[in-house]
C-alpha cells in the first residue's frame, strides 16, 4: 500500500532534520476514555469530509467506512494512534463563529468594513501589515466591502475565528468565511498584554483583551496592530442555515468534534484523539477539519465549540494543555515511526 503525500512529506522533513520532533506508536489502552466515546458521532463527521482524501490509503479507508455496524471496531482495525511531540508544551484553546450585527450599507452605526480579498494581493511576499491596511485607505473606494460592522473589536475576533454569521440591520442574514491574508504571521495581542504586564497568563481570554481594547480605545487601537496578520474574507451563504461553517476543507465543520490542527503534523481530515485537561476536561474522538494561523505545532490544537455567544463564551475560556493524539492508516502510522530519528 502507498504511503500519503503527508507521511512521505513528514517522514522526509524528519530525515532533513527540517523538523525536530518525536513520534510514538501508542495501543488503544493508553487513550484515556476510549471506550467511553461516542465513536459513532465521529465517524460521522469523518464521513463529511474523508472524500476529499485523495492519497494512500485514505480512499479506500473511507470507502470502508460505509455502513459500518459498529464504529470503535473501525478505527481500531484500519488505523493506529499516534503521538507527535516537540519541545513546546501542549496547548488547547477554543473558537466559534461569531453572530453579529451588520449592514450591506455603510452608516454611522455600521461604519466598519469587512472587506474581501484584493485580486493585486501578492502570493510570494507579505503584503501591508494590519495598521498599513487600516490606515493608509489602500482598501477604500474599491468596491471590496461585503459588510459593516459595527466596532473594530468585532471586525478583529472575527478575523482570528476566521467565520461568522452576520444579522442584517435591513433584514435577513449573511455567513462569510475566510477569503485570504496578508501574508504576515499571527501574533497574539494576548501574550503581548501579559508581556506589557497589563495581566497575567491566567487572566487572559477573549473577553478580557475585548472589555480591555473597549475601555481603552486608543491604548486598544494600537494593541490591535500588534497582530499583523489580517484576513479578508467571502459570502458563504448558500450553506443551510443548521451547518456549521465552512473550515479549511471547504466542507463545514461540526460543533464539538471539529478541531483545528497545524496540517504539518496532523493531516487536515484525520481522526485526532483529543485529551484536554483544565477546568471543562474532554476526552473525546474529533475531525482536524480546520486550521488557523495561531495553531502551529504538532500539540496545539482548536477546538470548534459553535455558533453565537455562549460559545464564544466558552472558547474564550479554554486555554488549557493535555494531549493530542493522531489516528493514522495503519502504512502511514508505522512509516512514521519506523523513520523518525
Amino acid at each position: 500500500m502507498a504511503l500519503s503525500r503527508f507521511a512521505s512529506a513528514l517522514v522526509a522533513s524528519f530525515l532533513a532534520g527540517s523538523v525536530q520532533a518525536d513520534v510514538r506508536l501508542l495501543d488503544w489502552a493508553d487513550l484515556e476514555g476510549w471506550q467511553r466515546d461516542d465513536h459513532a458521532a465521529a465517524l460521522s463527521v469523518f464521513q463529511g469530509t474523508c472524500r476529499d482524501l485523495k492519497e494512500g490509503d485514505w480512499p479506500t479507508l473511507c470507502a470502508l467506512s460505509e455502513n459500518v455496524p459498529d464504529a470503535r471496531a473501525y478505527f481500531e482495525r484500519f488505523f493506529r494512534p499516534v503521538i507527535i511531540t516537540d519541545n513546546e508544551p501542549p496547548l488547547f484553546t477554543g473558537y466559534y463563529e461569531p453572530e453579529l450585527l451588520g449592514s450591506r450599507s455603510k452608516s454611522e452605526e455600521f461604519y466598519v468594513p469587512l472587506y474581501r480579498l484584493p485580486d493585486d494581493v501578492p502570493t510570494d511576499r507579505p503584503w501591508l501589515t494590519r495598521q498599513e491596511l487600516e490606515t493608509s485607505g489602500a482598501l477604500e473606494n474599491r468596491g471590496l466591502e461585503l459588510v459593516w460592522l459595527q466596532n473594530p473589536v468585532d471586525k478583529f475576533f472575527l478575523q482570528i475565528q476566521g467565520s461568522g454569521r452576520i444579522r442584517l440591520d435591513e433584514g435577513g442574514s449573511l455567513r462569510v468565511g475566510y477569503g485570504g491574508k496578508n501574508g504576515h504571521p499571527y501574533r497574539s495581542v494576548g501574550k503581548e498584554l501579559i508581556r506589557r504586564g497589563v495581566f497575567e497568563e491566567h487572566q487572559v481570554s477573549a473577553q478580557v483583551i475585548r472589555n480591555w481594547v473597549e475601555k481603552n480605545p486608543e491604548d486598544g487601537a494600537e494593541l490591535l496592530y500588534h497582530n499583523p496578520s489580517y484576513v479578508f474574507f467571502r459570502e458563504v451563504s448558500q450553506l443551510p442555515a443548521e451547518n456549521g461553517p465552512l473550515g479549511a476543507m471547504n466542507r463545514s465543520i461540526t460543533e464539538g468534534r471539529s478541531v483545528a490542527v497545524d496540517p504539518e503534523f496532523v493531516p487536515l481530515g484525520a481522526p485526532v484523539w483529543l485529551e484536554k485537561d483544565g477546568a471543562m476536561p474532554l476526552r473525546r474522538l474529533m475531525i482536524a477539519q480546520d486550521t488557523g494561523a495561531a495553531i502551529n505545532g504538532p500539540q496545539r490544537a482548536d477546538i470548534f465549540y459553535g455558533t453565537g455567544d455562549e460559545a464564544g463564551k466558552i472558547a474564550g475560556r479554554v486555554r488549557d494543555g493535555g494531549r493530542l493524539i493522531v489516528l493514522l492508516p495503519i502504512e502511514d502510522a508505522l512509516a512514521l515511526v519506523d523513520q523518525n530519528p
